[in-house]
Parts: C-alpha cells; sequence; structure tokens
C-alpha cells in the first residue's frame, strides 16, 4: 500500500516535467525557424510542409474531442431549456463583439489611414485576385453547408459546424433517453479520454511543427515586406492588443472578477502553441479541456468554444476593418463613414463559418470584396506579404476571446465553479498535462466526491451548479 502512494507521486512528476520542456523547445524551434527563414529564405519556404503537418494532426481530433464534450455536457443536463439558453446567450455575445471589433477597427484605421502613398501595380492586382476563393459560398448555401451528408461525414468535411450539429442532436437524444442513455455517455466519456490522450501524444511534435510554419513564414515574406507595410501591422497589432486587454479585460473583471492576466497566464501553452502556428485551431482541443478543469460546465463549454471558432472572430474583425480602409486609401479611392459601414456589415456576415486556420482571414476578405465592392479587390495583393504575421494576431485575438466568452457565459449561466477557478488560477489545481483531463480517481482533496457523482450518469456539472 505504502509502495504504491509512493511512487504514484513520483510517476507524475516527471510527466509535468517533461511538458515544461516541451513548451522550452517550442520557443528555441520558432527562434530558429526565424533564423531560417531569414539566413536561407528558399530553403525555410520547403519547410511549409512540417508545421502544414502537425496542424493538420491536431485538426484530426477536433471533430472527435467537441463531439464527446458536447454530448457529455448536454446528456447530463436534465432539462434541454438549459442548453437553448447557453446557445441564445453565446450568440447573442458574439453578435454584439463582432460589433465592437468592427467598430474599434473602424476607428483606428481611419485615425492611422496607413495605405496612403501606396501604389498599386499589375503584379499587385494579380496577387489580389488570386486570393479569390472560386468556390466561396454564399449565406444560403453556408446555412445548408451545416447540415452533413451522413452523420457519419460530419467527422471528415473538417467542418465544426457540422460537427456540432450531430452533436447537439445526439445530446439531446440522449438526454431524453433517461437511465437508458447512460451506458452510452459512459462509453463516449472514455472514448474522449482516449482521444485526449492521443492529443497528448501528438503535441510532442509541436517544436517540430513550430519550427517549419515559422521558418516558411519568415522565408516566403521577408524583411522588405515588414518594412514597407509596417505601419499596417503594427497597428493591427496595437488595436488588438488595446481591444483584448482593455474591452476583453474590463468585461472579465466586471462581469466574473477576474484578472485576465491571470487567465491568460492558465492559457500561456495554448497561446504559444497558436504563435508558432499560426492558427487557432491548434488550440482548440486544449480549450476545451482547460475550460472545463477551470470549473466551467460541460454545456457551456461544449456549446461556446465550438461555435465561437465560427462565430466569434475577432480578430478577424479588426483585421477586416483595418485592411478594409487600407486597400481603399491605397488605391487612392478613400471610402466615407457612409460607405464604410455597409461594406463591414457585409463582412461581419461574410465572416461567420470562417475557419481558424492561416489564410482564412484573407480568403474571406477577398472573397467579401468581390460580392460587395469588386474594385477594391486589386489592392488585397499589398497586404498578401504580411498576412501571414497579421494572422498571428488574428488567431490569438480569436483565441482569447472565446476564452474569455467561455468564462463570461459560464458566469452569467451560473454554470461555473468560482472556488475551483481561483484554485486553478491560484496553481492548487494543476492541469493534468498527461491526460488533459481531471482524473477522477484520486488527485486533488474534491476529486473523491466528484468521483461518486460522476459514476451517476456523468451528472458531475449538474451538481456543481
Amino acid at each position: 500500500m505504502t509502495s504504491a502512494a509512493d511512487t504514484a507521486p513520483a510517476a507524475r512528476q516527471p510527466k509535468r516535467d517533461r511538458t515544461h520542456y516541451l513548451y522550452i523547445a517550442v520557443i528555441i524551434a520558432v527562434a530558429a525557424g526565424i533564423a531560417v527563414g531569414l539566413a536561407a529564405p528558399d530553403f525555410a519556404v520547403g519547410l511549409k510542409p512540417i508545421g502544414t503537418g502537425f496542424v493538420a494532426l491536431i485538426k484530426m481530433m477536433i471533430s472527435p474531442i467537441i463531439f464527446c464534450t458536447i454530448v457529455l455536457g448536454i446528456g447530463s443536463v436534465r432539462k434541454a431549456a438549459k442548453v437553448g439558453a447557453v446557445g441564445g446567450i453565446a450568440l447573442g455575445y458574439f453578435m454584439v463583439m463582432s460589433l465592437v471589433a468592427l467598430g474599434i477597427g473602424l476607428v483606428v484605421g481611419n485615425i492611422l489611414e496607413p495605405g496612403t502613398g501606396l501604389a498599386v501595380t499589375d503584379a499587385v492586382k494579380d496577387a489580389g485576385h488570386a486570393q479569390i476563393d472560386s468556390e466561396a459560398k454564399d449565406t444560403t448555401e453556408f446555412l445548408l453547408g451545416i447540415i452533413p451528408t451522413t452523420i457519419v461525414s460530419a467527422f471528415t468535411n473538417e467542418s465544426v459546424l457540422q460537427t456540432l450539429l450531430i452533436a447537439l442532436l445526439a445530446g439531446f437524444a440522449l438526454q431524453g433517453m433517461g437511465s437508458a442513455g447512460q451506458p452510452i455517455l459512459r462509453g463516449i466519456e472514455h472514448i474522449q479520454r482516449l482521444v485526449f490522450r492521443i492529443l497528448a501524444m501528438v503535441m510532442w511534435a509541436a517544436p517540430i511543427g513550430a519550427f517549419g510554419a515559422i521558418a516558411a513564414v519568415t522565408g516566403s515574406a521577408g524583411l522588405e515586406a515588414l518594412k514597407s507595410l509596417a505601419v499596417l501591422m503594427l497597428g493591427f497589432y496595437v488595436t488588438c492588443f488595446l481591444f483584448v486587454f482593455i474591452v476583453l479585460g474590463a468585461l472579465l473583471r466586471a462581469i466574473s472578477g477576474l484578472n485576465i492576466f491571470s487567465l491568460f497566464k492558465y492559457l500561456g501553452r495554448e497561446f504559444l502553441l497558436i504563435l508558432s502556428t499560426s492558427s487557432s485551431e491548434s488550440a482548440l482541443p486544449r480549450l476545451i479541456a482547460k475550460m472545463e478543469h477551470l470549473g466551467v460546465s460541460k454545456p457551456v463549454v461544449g456549446i461556446t468554444v465550438p461555435t465561437g471558432y465560427s462565430f466569434n472572430l475577432d480578430g478577424t474583425m479588426i483585421y477586416m476593418t483595418m485592411a478594409s480602409l487600407f486597400i481603399a486609401d491605397a488605391m487612392g479611392t478613400p471610402m466615407s463613414i457612409g460607405e464604410q459601414i455597409p461594406l463591414l456589415l457585409f463582412l461581419l456576415v461574410a465572416s461567420k463559418g470562417a475557419a481558424g486556420v492561416t489564410g482564412a482571414g484573407l480568403a474571406t476578405l477577398a472573397g467579401g470584396l468581390q460580392s460587395h465592392k469588386p474594385a477594391m479587390v486589386d489592392g488585397i495583393g499589398l497586404i498578401v506579404g504580411i498576412d501571414r504575421f497579421m494572422s498571428e494576431a488574428r488567431a490569438l485575438t480569436n483565441f482569447a476571446g472565446n476564452a474569455v466568452a467561455t468564462v463570461l457565459i459560464g458566469t452569467w449561466t451560473k454554470e461555473i465553479d468560482k472556488d475551483r477557478v481561483h484554485q486553478v488560477l491560484a496553481g492548487s489545481l494543476p492541469f493534468d498535462e498527461k491526460t488533459l483531463l481531471d482524473d477522477h480517481h484520486g488527485g486533488p482533496a474534491e476529486d473523491p466526491a466528484e468521483a461518486g457523482v460522476a459514476e451517476q450518469g456523468g451528472e458531475k456539472e449538474l451538481a456543481k451548479a
């Protein structure tokens, strides 16, 4: 008995240490990637598949994680109305924050006027038109595209919203089955643990993926692109910074009583992962796991996070605003406020459903301008060179917005364990990097009680509420 108790902590400690070294390796890999990109641009561009492959490994885990999380969350709630309330509050909040992000980008863009003085050459025009996706969907096609061809195809089409729809249907069905659905819920819980364990294994490739992604970005853009468009890029970064730490920070403090720096410190590894891959999707599975560990209930996490990745793209909103104003100024046709607002409201609708993948913002901007103001498409080529660097700020801002949204919606719906939140942010309840899930078989002081609740049909979160 004593030897087993002594060996268990000893087994956990090295694993935590190794994951700590893993993210130190990511930082070193990012620095090495930048150096290689500047020293040997052609060679660095050839490393792009390494970064793409790592992001693909993460993306293959997203659909099963979302499905398991939502089904377990809804299946453990007795009243379907509670799930509907969470979804309604989430969508309302996402729309308001998108408008706020557009407004901030509008103000800063009009103050900076970063595009003034640039020239649009034939080469720039060609580069701009090359960004237009010939398969771009209008609003009707987008809405119909949420419905998968089959239940299984929802997991293979790389559509978060299709997976979300199937998971909602399955969750409500299991909820209606009552006690007969409990064995299925327990089976899905085991599948969730398996998927998160696979994700933890995949994360060990993060340094290699980060090196390839950063090297390719640096090698393809180079210093000249950064110098010529520094005003737009720095203005965009500053705007995102102000939005996150002033707007979101004030909301988090006023509504949940939390310090945004404490929350971001808790999510530090996810921010580093996004910075190194330029993709907020790479951190989506870990955000789900960490928000549940933080103390937000499964239904809130399961609905808010996946939906937010399609509808709560604050960084993309700011980017589209500033990029549109930049292009208009560069082409010598600055827009009046009366012209800016309709264009930006159109882009607000066009952006919904844009994935958090590198380049999605540029493609959405190109498609939106092509539909609303075709003459401005010629100027998109001006920002192609620095879009990859701006993509990182977009992804970081989108991720921050969804993390804060999850806490806020959990607070509004009273589906958050505030005592646990303070314990987790203080470091008293560390996140398990080995499984990415809370182990309810011993561990923190409250785990035995939670384990007893979990055995009663997975209603742990309901008991907490």
